[in-house]
């Protein structure tokens, strides 16, 4: 692997249901190696999801060897109990990157949603969207539930964020700019 190729491992933590997505780098080029969704939600114990999502990245970890991890930072919720399983599992995760001296990389949902869609409130469904025309992700492949493609749009976040050419060499002015100067990347 060339020094302008990583293979990011992007989570979108949770405790019911975690995002998980793999991707391949190459200067401009990105593409998917793989993406999902662990689910929890039969697991009674918090410890024990805890531990499922310790060995599952670890697991993704081994087989795919990431040279970067990339997670969703906390939101705040009006509901404490929830926004703390969240950290925690958030936390699990990235103990398990550390603990394959993987560097972690933390991005806020609206940077991630700026970053795919130009508008830091879209919604899930607009950022699945966006990512399936980016990535040329074919309609029967997207996966039912939204954490899975969140997470690949953590992991194509970071890729724009490692300094890829196109986005440190253009500057576009609005979604517009953007839509006007690359007609092959919109669909009508």
């Amino acid at each position: 692997m060339t020094s302008r190729e990583h293979i990011v491992l992007g989570i979108d933590p949770g405790t019911t249901y975690m995002g998980w997505a793999l991707l391949h780098t190459a200067g401009q080029k990105a593409e998917i190696i793989d993406f999902g969704v662990l689910d929890l939600h039969k697991l009674d114990n918090h410890y024990e999801k805890l531990q499922r999502i310790f060995f599952f990245v670890t697991e993704l970890i081994d087989k795919h060897s990431p040279t970067t991890f990339a997670v969703e930072t906390q939101f705040v919720d009006k509901n404490v109990q929830t926004m703390l399983r969240l950290a925690h599992g958030q936390g699990v995760a990235i103990a398990a990157a550390l603990a394959k001296d993987l560097p972690v990389n933390e991005y806020s949902p609206m940077k991630i949603k700026m970053a795919i869609t130009g508008n830091g409130h879209a919604s899930k469904e607009q950022v699945a969207g966006m990512l399936q025309r980016f990535l040329h992700i074919p309609q029967e492949q997207m996966p039912k539930k939204l954490d899975a493609t969140d997470a690949l749009a953590i992991a194509y976040c970071h890729y724009l964020q490692l300094g890829s050419p196109v986005a440190d060499s253009v500057k576009y002015k609005s979604w517009a700019d953007f839509a006007k100067r690359n007609t092959d990347k919109v669909h009508k």
